[in-house]
């Protein structure tokens, strides 16, 4: 669903980290990581991320980057990381791969004319997680000892649910399909400056005199990641015609409009496939370990990643101090 959509709709509130001390968050890894990639493959020199045979690695300086975040404000990230891709959802996969093959060919005509500006911008929208980025991504968790969770489908879908069951405390993740999904809490704002906000499903649909299948009718009328929407329905109108007519079926045939796999896809938000986790959320973070693999053996340049690791070992003589306390 369109992010507009939901933020217009979502019951949000900024939160501080003093009251997220000690939680465990189930991070949608995909989404995080692709954040942290695409900033630092726009504002980092190719040749501080690339290697010498051209492979880009530009997601162990998001990594390094963004990790701090999490230590030094006591949060334990759980990274779940997407499975296999629903049926349901190839028509966006496929759109999302013309995007990025656009996006590569206007690219090479920036670069051609010389506009590094442009080229640089360009070239963080035709990121993608490579087979190489996910190997590496996963070695550098288990470095610094971060859990990592495989999520049998969706990683949105896998957060929602640990978080539903209380196995983490909230789902991370700057979409806004965690909410579809059943989340009860959500942290966002993640990989952004100052405090998080926190999404909340209880007050969302409160708010809005809905249930759960109520609030994803009306993601389903404005369009999903599995679906397009019905033309001319946007978030309010969504809502009104939802309590006039009762449901997502009973809005489709005063407006004589059609949803393919509608039900379909209102089943997979409703009971998604996922899967019970456990794992360890006592963090110990091998830095020299962890530094060595990215700046000795993936060769990135020291300076962009020395201060992360500084800040991510401070954090763990900090946390020491106080349990002693």
């Amino acid at each position: 669903m369109g992010n507009a959509d939901l933020r217009d709709l979502a019951s949000i509130r900024e939160v501080a980290f003093e009251e997220l001390d000690g939680s465990v968050v189930a991070i949608d890894a995909h989404n995080w990581l692709y954040r942290y990639l695409t900033t630092t493959v726009k504002w980092t020199n190719d040749g501080a991320y690339t290697t010498a045979d051209g492979t880009e690695v530009a997601n162990l300086i998001g990594i390094v980057q963004g990790l701090p975040k999490f230590f030094e404000h006591d949060l334990i990230p759980v990274m779940v990381f997407d499975g296999d891709v629903t049926d349901l959802k190839a028509d966006e996969v496929a759109e999302r791969r013309e995007k990025r093959e656009a996006a590569e060919e206007r690219q090479a005509a920036a670069e051609e004319r010389g506009d590094a500006v442009e080229a640089a911008r360009l070239s963080a929208q035709t990121q993608r997680l490579t087979d190489t980025i996910q190997e590496t991504t996963r070695e550098l968790f288990a470095l610094l000892d971060v859990p990592v969770v495989e999520a049998p489908a969706e990683g949105e879908a896998q957060c929602a649910h640990m978080a539903a069951t209380g196995t983490v405390d909230h789902a991370g993740s700057e979409d806004y399909d965690t909410l579809l999904f059943g989340a009860p809490t959500t942290l966002r704002q993640l990989t952004s400056k100052g405090d998080p906000e926190l999404m909340d499903l209880e007050a969302t649909l409160a708010d809005l005199e809905l249930d759960r299948e109520g609030l994803i009718d009306v993601a389903m009328l404005c369009g999903t990641d599995f679906n397009e929407g019905v033309h001319g329905v946007g978030p309010k109108t969504a809502v009104s015609a939802v309590k006039e007519h009762g449901d997502l079926w009973g809005v489709l045939d005063a407006r004589d409009a059609e949803i393919p796999n509608a039900a379909a896809v209102r089943q997979f938000f409703l009971d998604p496939p996922t899967s019970d986790e456990s794992f360890d959320t006592a963090i110990e973070p091998d830095v020299e370990a962890a530094r060595a693999y990215v700046v000795d053996e993936w060769g990135v340049d020291p300076e962009e990643v020395d201060r992360g690791f500084e800040r991510i070992r401070e954090s763990q003589v900090q946390a020491g101090l106080d349990r002693w306390t």
